[in-house]
């Protein structure tokens, strides 16, 4: 599974989205969209909007996501066991 999570920095959403990853033990590529206009225009090319954080997992996005949001996703596909 390849997680890339759009990030922004200041973002307390964003920072709690990370904290949970690597608490997990999650691999992930994170992409900063604030300070590379490249991964922004990406951002807005897959989701179709500017909010984060925003998960591309194996090509599903997870668009203005949270914890929570990301953990169901997790536990559903079996990456995760009841956290």
């Amino acid at each position: 599974m390849h997680i890339i999570i759009y990030t922004k920095s200041g973002c307390p959403w964003c920072t709690d989205a990370l904290a949970f990853l690597q608490k997990n033990h999650i691999e992930f590529e994170e992409r900063e969209v604030r300070a590379n206009s490249t991964y922004f225009d990406e951002l807005i090319q897959k989701s179709g909007q500017e909010k984060t954080p925003t998960f591309d997992i194996d090509g599903e996005i997870l668009a203005d996501s949270d914890v929570d949001q990301i953990k169901d996703y997790l536990l559903k596909r079996g990456v995760l066991h009841d956290v």
